[in-house]
């Protein structure tokens, strides 16, 4: 029931049904595993490439930002970023990210400095389209909020119990929230105004035994449209219809809070782990998001 539902909402929001057979077989690659790339922080989280592929992180508690090179060297890129969290790269080339200290949406300079765009709001982890909107996720109020691009925060979805992660899928049109104390993956359609419509559970995630929470966290998303979520359970992966495709075991027994793909051909995974960064390669490629010219 749960793929018919599934298939059913691609239909009536006018997405194409891609390949409805994707074994996690497809993307692991024998003989890699996690490598661990940088230790000894208080907890990370909001990976986040750029163009070059470079991955970028944040040490929450300590407020500062690390970069990560192609070939694993980690420098430290930015400070007093007031417990920023979430980050992404827009179309911009522009790194923004979710000031959890500060209450606000930020974005940086080239050098690291830090300005804020949306002020006194409560925040969590957002990503940004290729015009420049930006969602972004409230979990003390339930909230999905929208900020157009030069405009104000806007809430456009709420009632989700902890929404926390985000991300658009590969068009652009749609956008997925995880319930990190719930078992839904959320789909919307996003609307020309950036409102968004059609609020259904894309899929219900794998759940440990006996527990109602998934642990959902950071998620991110391959050019096939897949979905990889962090959860208690690992990198759980579906893919276009919702189905299940399996879950990719944590590198570390600790909280697996996000991913991205990174790396000179975005074959790469990066996923923040409590104190640690780790990567794995495989056997398909990220996205880099594009304006999408579809809509006004």
């Amino acid at each position: 029931m749960r793929f018919l539902c599934s298939l059913a909402l691609l239909f009536m929001m006018g997405l194409p049904v891609a390949a409805q057979d994707m074994p996690l077989s497809q993307i692991l690659i024998e003989g890699e595993g996690w490598e661990l790339v940088s230790a000894g922080y208080k907890f990370t989280e909001g990976p986040a490439a750029n163009k070059k592929g470079e991955v970028f992180f944040t040490d929450v508690p300590e407020s500062k930002i690390y970069k990560i090179d192609p070939e694993g060297n980690v420098t430290l890129w930015a400070e007093e970023t007031n417990a920023t969290a979430g980050l992404m790269f827009g179309a911009d080339g522009v790194l923004y990210g979710t000031s959890i200290g500060g209450g606000a949406i930020v974005k940086f300079t080239a050098d690291g400095k830090m300005e804020s765009i949306a002020d006194g709001i409560s925040c969590n982890d957002l990503v940004v389209d290729g015009k420049g909107n930006i969602y972004f996720t409230d979990h003390e109020n339930g909230n999905v909020i929208h900020i157009p691009a030069g405009g104000e925060p806007k809430v456009v979805a709420q009632d989700i119990t902890f929404p926390n992660g985000l991300i658009l899928w590969n068009d652009q049109q749609t956008l997925v929230v995880s319930d990190m104390r719930g078992a839904n993956l959320w789909n919307f359609r996003i609307e020309a105004d950036g409102s968004l419509s059609f609020k259904q559970p894309y899929s219900t995630m794998e759940l440990p035994v006996g527990s109602t929470e998934s642990g959902a966290d950071g998620m991110t998303t391959d050019k096939d449209g897949r979905i990889y979520v962090c959860t208690t359970k690992g990198v759980q992966v579906y893919d276009t219809t919702g189905r299940y495709c399996g879950a990719v075991s944590k590198p570390q027994r600790a909280f697996l809070s996000n991913i991205a793909f990174g790396g000179p051909e975005l074959d790469t995974i990066y996923v923040t782990c409590s104190d640690k960064v780790y990567r794995r390669k495989l056997n398909t490629k990220g996205i880099r998001y594009v304006v999408n010219k579809q809509k006004p």
